[in-house]
């Protein structure tokens, strides 16, 4: 059955345009006002994403079609829609910005796939009648792509704003349905990945306050509104999903300060197959729970090494359940917490020590973007020769990597850096770590991986206990 699904991209001409600020005041206006909002962030993002979901109150799912695929990101829009009046999605980098020279993957190709118009945030630092030539190259660019809207940040002064909006109204023929400007300082601070995660940010509320304020003093909130719900209706292409064996099993998910990079999605194919999951914080525990297997996801382990190194006795607990043959498996920042040390500012802060690996943060990106890996060796959760797409973007580097009995490297990177040598995926008895990061709908091995292996070893500890 078709539903108009009232909905909308924030988009921009570049990254650091303003998107994640505009689309922050834009929810949290409109849920002050009773509208009920769906946030959606486009691309492999976990930071933005938890943002928009504080702002709105409600999960914020990712919806990326290299990740994903059309018919799941269509699915996805559409099942996770639920009871709101309209759905925001955040774009990433510029509209048309994306792995090659088609724009394959970019927003502007997300956009056509969910029918949405795009609402444009111009940065107009430097320009006046300029701006109009910008907005109208973009409409032109590629006719499909339905901008229905432009606001304008970083305005100086009213007839800065009088100007650019007589242009683009003139020449593009687009209403201005805001007109934001400069700010003394940024609402939300950056850090060297992107914004600031919420969990982290000193004044969560009072930021998301800040960005409601400016949204109902700058922009037009009733036509955006009135935008996003002209849109042409979706239909659910999706087909019923495969049935999966359901397993009663209980999976450990660490998730604290130090980890907290999930997709919402991941969790809910865990449960899907029968999981019952159960957080742990690798700050606060003194051991880890009864678990049939454990998830490590990314973070910030760096900004938490202090706490993580005093943890002894959780780690010593976690190492002894690795040696028993608990499944784990880890990604980024989980891969770095099972290295034996990290490495800041020439200060060791000790680890897990499952991997005899040392890690250092470099000041430079070492990985950032898209990855395509084929498992390549013996792996606990994958078949030799499956081919994953993920994603990775980090700072830290292997330092040194030991020789331990037992230890291999099952991904082979066909796109991507990896650990070492261009390999990923170190694996020791039943742990996996990797730095590449997996959507569950585009890669549904990995669920199906960890709740396989979980009751395995959740079995083999009930023939021993009998």
């Amino acid at each position: 059955m078709k539903r108009k699904y009232p909905r909308l991209v924030i988009a921009g001409h570049k990254g650091g345009s303003g998107k994640t600020t505009l689309s922050l005041g834009l929810i949290a206006a409109w849920k002050e006002r009773g509208v009920k909002v769906a946030p959606y962030k486009k691309g492999p993002d976990y930071i933005d994403a938890g943002w928009l979901s504080s702002a709105a109150g409600r999960l914020c799912y990712n919806l990326d079609p290299f990740l994903v695929g059309r018919e799941r990101i269509l699915s996805s829009f559409t099942d996770h829609f639920g009871d709101a009046d309209c759905a925001v999605i955040e774009g990433n980098r510029g509209l048309y910005d994306g792995m090659d020279a088609e724009g394959t993957y970019s927003t502007a190709e997300l956009a056509k796939i969910l029918r949405v118009p795009v609402i444009l945030i111009v940065d107009c630092s430097k320009v006046t009648r300029t701006a109009g030539a910008l907005v109208l190259g973009l409409q032109q660019f590629d006719k499909k792509v339905d901008i229905r809207g432009v606001v304008l940040n970083r305005i100086a002064g009213s007839r800065h704003e009088r100007i650019i909006r007589e242009v683009i109204e003139r020449y593009c023929g687009v209403p201005v349905v805001g007109a934001i400007p400069k700010m003394r300082e940024d609402l939300v601070s950056e850090r060297h990945m992107g914004l600031t995660p919420f969990q982290e940010h000193p004044g969560v509320g009072r930021a998301i306050d800040a960005a409601r304020d400016m949204a109902m003093r700058y922009l037009d909130l009733e036509r955006i509104l009135q935008l996003a719900q002209h849109t042409k209706p979706l239909e659910s292409t999706r087909k019923p999903l495969a049935e999966t064996l359901r397993r009663e099993v209980t999976i450990g998910i660490i998730r604290d300060s130090a980890f907290q990079f999930y997709y919402p999605e991941n969790f809910e194919e865990l449960e899907r197959r029968g999981a019952v999951l159960r957080e742990v914080s690798a700050l606060t525990e003194k051991s880890l729970p009864p678990v049939d297997a454990l998830y490590i996801g990314g973070g910030f382990p760096e900004t938490n090494a202090v706490a993580l190194a005093a943890n002894a006795s959780f780690r010593k607990s976690l190492r002894n359940e690795v040696e028993k043959g608990l499944p784990v498996y880890a990604e980024c920042g989980g891969l770095m917490y099972l290295g034996r040390t990290l490495l800041i500012d020439d200060k060791r802060y000790p680890m897990a020590g499952i991997f005899p690996l040392t890690f250092s943060l470099e000041r430079r990106p070492q990985a950032h973007g898209y990855t395509v890996v084929e498992v390549s060796a013996k792996s606990p959760y994958y078949r030799k020769g499956t081919v994953l797409k993920g994603h990775e973007f980090h700072y830290s580097r292997v330092d040194r990597f030991a020789e331990k009995k037992g230890l291999t490297l099952s991904f082979t990177m066909e796109r991507g850096q990896g650990i070492v040598n261009k390999q990923d995926g170190i694996c020791y008895k039943n742990v996996l770590a990797t730095y590449t990061h997996l959507h569950a709908y585009g890669a549904p091995e990995w669920a199906d991986g960890m709740v396989r292996s979980a009751f395995s070893y959740k079995r083999r500890k009930v023939n021993r206990a009998g």
